[in-house]
């Protein structure tokens, strides 16, 4: 589902001027987008963005931490109701691993220097406060339902891009 997802989070930023590189691997890693929009000043507005896109979700969207895991020998995408200090953990890790390491930001910037927005775009999230957690730690949180009505309402720079398909297949269900 997240490479849909991600196919209409890329038309979305198409569609509103930005230039965009999908799926990039980081060694054994993949940044889901990339995008990058020239502004009037001649500085870039850059963007990283991870998508999670589930219908019925079951879980988390952030692992288990390690020190748990270790500790009690429960698997990373363990369903079972975490506290808040482990959540927390679990969302500074998840947030860590997704946007700052080292390999990551170095790539970023080798593409465009300056400060990078770190995004995620979700569906149906079973946890509403691990979102919360996630602003907390400085990840701005898109609903892919948002993106879609905006979509549909606001006028554009572009009008459609690889994506249209796609997009105009969803609307079809309304």
């Amino acid at each position: 589902m997240s490479l849909l997802g991600e196919e209409v989070v890329e038309e979305w930023l198409n569609r509103n001027g930005y230039f965009t590189i999908r799926g990039i691997k980081v060694g054994v890693d993949e940044i889901d987008i990339l995008a990058i929009r020239p502004l009037p000043d001649g500085k870039h507005e850059c963007r990283h963005i991870e998508v999670t896109i589930s219908i019925n979700p079951i879980s988390y969207i952030t692992k288990v931490p390690a020190a748990i895991r270790k500790e009690t020998g429960i698997g990373p995408n363990n369903a079972k109701k975490r506290d808040v200090a482990q959540l927390t953990q679990g969302v500074h890790e998840w947030a860590e691993a997704k946007f700052n390491t080292p390999r990551k930001a170095e790539l970023r910037n080798s593409l465009c220097v300056g400060s990078w927005t770190k995004e995620l775009v979700v569906g149906t999230v079973k946890h509403e406060e691990e979102l919360d957690l996630l602003r907390q730690a400085g990840v701005m949180v898109h609903r892919l339902k948002d993106i879609l009505s905006e979509m549909v309402e606001k006028s554009t720079v572009v009008k459609a891009a690889a994506g249209t398909d796609l997009f105009d297949l969803m609307l079809l269900r309304k």
